[in-house]
């Protein structure tokens, strides 16, 4: 199977280029004329995908190399592209630059690599005239393997600087697609993480977003960044389906444990390892009215779209709610998931939700399975900077200055509702905050970067960890929670 779907891959020489200004004004304007177009964004990242969401009417997607693995990225790409006339994918950081002392893996370069696709360069040339070809030149020539199809130069000051880069870039036998100046309204505010999401500014967000489609449509050539897209190679892989991967996967060696059943703890490098195949739990008989709530709202904005596919395929009713105005769960929620997000914001007025609160924990207590990322962890503590929040786990958590961030491979200590133990999966750390202790009598992973230690807690049906995995890579989690949501 071969598919030709056109894309562009939007990559800069470094953070702060321009890449999400561009990448998002281009989806919209696309947007405007008519295409379907299908946004993504390399890596990671949760805020940006909303704004593309924005733009295109449609989800944002990540491609994370390194949390799904390569051969994951294309047939990824294919499933959030499907109908679509058009697909732009957002590069991370400098195209060059991926997962520390790992090369090319999970770069803006390799993803491109992986999709076959021509890479469309933001160059930021505000302290920059004739030098700008020696950049997108040494760009353009450092992997052969990488297609550098055009440039579109951010933050030209006048007429005269625009003519001075076009001269200078007519020697490096790059087109220049489009020429941007810097515009106020185009700006979009940020704070300790990033950019804030769309979920907490909605109508500024609309208004950044139109500002962004308007530049990008006066400044860019729209119809050569399409040709330029349709000359993508086709890709020779199918598209992901959740179905299929569920009905795909290995039976399972090991029984599901009881709720109660005691977690062992192995620490990191241990010799106690199970197989990944090991958390692929038996097949559920698909259950009517089986209900999955997921946190949502301004509060809990982190999430990959395949998580909710995953558990709709193993037979949930996926409910969303949101912790700041929601006083009870879903009515018959069998499980929880709360993901990523900014809880450290929104302290006060979680706290205020005491309802929300007690249901949270009472749904704890009877030993359903509950999932919780980051700041899941942390709404599942007994209080965040001296706000109580639901008191689900014996730990407290604080906002502080240091900012701890990268992937992480992990593998599970204990037996707990998302895997057994010895499951290795890679994850992202990505937080200001603290949770002290930092792991439970069982913990939920073991990692050695940045240093050797447990990390999370299990207990009964609770999974809680800083880490934010990508169930894509491991499909059998989805299955295996929604079996015990069954059971438990």
């Amino acid at each position: 199977m071969t598919s030709s779907v056109p894309r562009l891959v939007i990559a800069a020489p470094s953070s702060g280029s321009g890449k999400t200004t561009v990448a998002t004004g281009l989806m919209a304007a696309f947007a405007a004329r008519g295409l379907a177009v299908s946004p993504h964004k390399v890596g990671p990242d949760y805020i940006d995908p909303g704004y593309h969401a924005l733009a295109s009417g449609r989800v944002g997607r990540n491609l994370d190399a390194y949390l799904c693995g390569p051969e994951l990225v294309a047939p990824l790409f294919l499933h959030g592209a499907r109908g679509c006339d058009i697909a732009v994918v957002e590069g991370v950081m400098g195209m060059f630059d991926g997962a520390a002392g790992e090369g090319e893996l999970a770069s803006t370069a390799h993803v491109a690599k992986l999709l076959r696709a021509p890479v469309v360069l933001v160059v930021d040339a505000s302290s920059q005239s004739r030098s700008v070809a020696a950049l997108v030149h040494g760009f353009a020539s450092w992997d052969p393997e990488v297609r550098v199809g055009g440039v579109i130069l951010n933050k030209v000051a006048s007429d005269r600087h625009e003519a001075l880069l076009r001269e200078a870039l007519e020697s490096a036998g790059v087109p220049v697609f489009g020429v941007l100046r810097r515009v106020a309204q185009v700006d979009t505010p940020s704070r300790h993480l990033g950019l804030v999401p769309v979920a907490e500014r909605r109508g500024a967000a609309v208004d950044a977003v139109a500002a962004m489609a308007e530049q990008v449509r006066a400044g860019c050539d729209l119809d050569g960044l399409v040709s330029l897209a349709r000359g993508a190679g086709a890709l020779s892989c199918a598209a992901w389906d959740a179905a299929e991967v569920l009905a795909s996967s290995p039976p399972p060696p090991l029984p599901v444990p009881s709720p109660g059943a005691a977690a062992a703890s192995t620490p990191p490098g241990g010799s106690a390892l199970r197989p990944t195949s090991a958390l692929e739990g038996p097949r559920p008989q698909t259950p009517d009215g089986l209900v999955v709530a997921v946190a949502g709202g301004p509060a809990f904005t982190f999430s990959y779209a395949e998580h909710s596919e995953l558990l709709a395929a193993a037979g949930a009713e996926v409910v969303p709610f949101d912790p700041l105005r929601d006083e009870q769960l879903p009515d018959g929620t069998a499980g929880l998931v709360i993901g990523g997000g900014f809880p450290e914001v929104y302290a006060a007025e979680l706290s205020a939700n005491e309802p929300l609160r007690k249901a949270v924990s009472a749904l704890a207590e009877t030993g359903a399975p509950v999932a919780a990322e980051c700041a899941g962890l942390l709404y599942l503590c007994r209080e965040l900077d001296g706000q109580p929040m639901c008191g689900v786990l014996d730990a407290s958590a604080r906002m502080e200055e240091r900012l701890t961030l990268g992937y992480r491979d992990a593998v599970a200590v204990s037996d707990s509702s998302l895997a057994v133990a010895g499951t290795r999966m890679r994850g992202h750390e990505f937080h200001r905050t603290v949770v002290e202790p930092e792991a439970g009598d069982a913990a939920a992973w073991g990692v050695r970067v940045p240093r050797r230690r447990l990390e999370g807690f299990v207990q009964r049906g609770v999974h809680a960890s800083y880490l934010h995995t990508h169930w894509a890579s491991v499909p059998g989690v989805a299955r295996r929670f929604v079996e015990r949501c069954r059971t438990s």
